[in-house]
Order: C-alpha cells, then structure tokens, then sequence
C-alpha cells in the first residue's frame, strides 16, 4: 500500500514522480544506484520510438547509469491505453523484483501511475468501430470537436483532458457512448482504495514559477538539440501528422510549424504554453493523489527507505 508501512519493511517499489522538467530522472538514475534499483519509466510519450529529444527521453549515457524499462517499446502511431502500461509495469517490475532489485518507477503521467498503484475502474474493451467513426467525425468537423462533444456530457472528464489528448478524449466518448455513464462518475465510483503494491511514493515540486523557468530552459534546450530536425525526420519517414505520437506537447507545435502554418518563435512559444499547461494539470492530478511525501527539488530525496520515510495516507 501507499502510505505508512505496517511492517518497515523495504517497500515493494519507489515511485517518483511529479510536473514535467522537476529532474525526475536525474533523481531516480542518482537513488537507483544508491540502492540497487532499476528504472520503469512512467512517461506518456517516451513509449514512442523514436521520439526523443521532444519527450526529454534518458540519453544513451543516462541508460547506461541506470537500467530503464518501458522506453520505446510502441511506434507513434500506436494507441497506447493506460491498462497496457500496467500489463508492460507489471512484467517489468516482476523482473526487477525477481532480480532482488528495487523497481523504481519515474514520471509525470499521473493516470498510468494512479492504474499500476490502484489498477483501472470497470469499463467495457475498446470498440474499434466506434473509435473509428469517432475519430472520423473529428477529422471532418476540425480539431477540437470531440473534446466540446465530451464537455456536453461529461464536463469533469473534459475538464481533465487537453482537447488534442484524442486518446483519451476518444475513450472517455466510447465508455459513454457504450455505457451510459461517463467515465468520470465510473471513476469516482471506484474510488482507487485498494492498493496493488506497497509504495513509497515521493514527489517532486519546485512550486510555479521555478517550474515555468526550468519549463522555458527545456524548451529552448529541445529546439537547440535538434527538435525541429527529430521532427521533421519522423514525417519523411512517412509518420501521418496526426498520429498519436506527433499530437504531444512540442510534437504537435513543430509539426504545424513544418507544414508551414506557424513561424518558430511561435512553435516555440506555443511548446511552451502547452507544457506549463500540463504541468498545472500533473500538479492538480497529483494533489489529488494520497500518500506523496512531497519535496521542493530533486536533490532533497533521501537515499533510504527506512520507516522514517514514509508519507500519511
């Protein structure tokens, strides 16, 4: 469980997470070390192949410091659903743990941590047919049409959702459309009491306006690395515009920046708005989550698990 352990013991897995640009990373290669862990990535796009400077995904000599699992085992043009990370974590973490290893688990996708922690709310299996009529209906009425369809019916999911997240804006339609019930109330009602691993959980938050300037500094790090140039070499390679890899924050901007809508500065400007944006919606998702043991920088995590360490449900 998360929260205090009855016992003392070493728990089964570390988590650490919290808004984008917070050092995660950093941290978790520095304590994987320490104490004889692995990393299992919980990032939305660093699933993706070939999708790395955009995603700030851990370089070659970053890997080398320190094992990492669940980084780009999908194509971008691949859904990738919340209960498909559990199953991928879960393998991992077996293996980790069947090693006598710490599975330390790192990122700021706060859906795929809240499923592998608590597992995912009852819901009807993906409806291919649906998916695609839905996806059709966006193409033909412009972007941004499911994510007003969603907010009719479901204001809280939509709410949650930037309105390119067509993944899940898309489930969040099909569980409705299936059910009847919008996913939000689904959610509420499964209330996510019932823990599948006993995790200490720490997160990391420098508070907004050192988080918007380390944001700033990041973006002009990807655009002076080459982001432009990833971008533009994924769709010579034949990567549809709209698939789901290229519609994430600083994918999305430089792609419209290719096709000649938007001049840099402004994709830039834009890459920026949109990861303040999700760092103000991790923040809120995160809050939201019991059990983190909060700190203001990523070099103030302890390097020990004893019982001390543990945070209040």
């Amino acid at each position: 469980m998360s929260g205090p352990s009855p016992t003392g013991r070493r728990p089964e897995l570390l988590v650490i997470c919290g808004p984008t640009a917070t050092g995660k990373t950093e941290a978790a290669i520095r304590i994987s070390g320490e104490l004889g862990g692995e990393i299992v990535s919980a990032d939305a796009v660093q699933i993706y192949k070939g999708l790395d400077i955009g995603s700030a995904k851990p370089t070659a000599e970053e890997r080398a410091a320190a094992p990492h699992h669940l980084l780009d085992i999908v194509e971008p043009t691949e859904v990738f659903s919340a209960a498909r990370y559990v199953q991928e974590a879960d393998r991992a973490i077996a293996d980790i743990r069947g090693r006598g290893l710490l599975p330390v688990v790192t990122g700021g996708c706060g859906l795929y941590i809240r499923a592998l922690l608590y597992g995912l709310c009852p819901a009807p299996p993906a409806n291919p047919a649906l998916r695609a009529a839905l996806l059709a209906e966006e193409e033909q009425l412009g972007a941004g049409h499911l994510h007003r369809r969603l907010a009719a019916v479901d204001p809280i999911a939509a709410a949650r959702l930037h309105p390119s997240d067509l993944v899940r804006v898309v489930r969040a339609l099909e569980v409705q459309t299936l059910t009847g019930v919008p996913i939000s109330e689904r959610q509420a009602s499964h209330g996510f009491e019932n823990p599948r691993y006993e995790a200490l959980i720490w997160g990391i938050d420098p508070g907004r306006e050192v988080l918007h300037t380390r944001i700033e500094a990041r973006v002009g790090d990807m655009v002076a690395h080459g982001l432009v140039e990833e971008v533009r070499g994924l769709l010579e390679r034949g990567l549809a515009p709209g698939c789901p890899g290229l519609q994430t924050p600083g994918y999305r901007e430089i792609v419209t920046h290719l096709e000649g809508l938007i001049e840099l500065p402004e994709a830039i400007r834009l890459i920026g708005q949109a990861h303040r944006r999700y760092a103000r919606r991790q923040r809120t998702w995160f809050r939201k989550t019991r059990g983190i043991i909060w700190h203001r920088a990523a070099d103030e995590l302890p390097v020990s698990l004893g019982q001390k360490g543990w945070g209040n449900p």
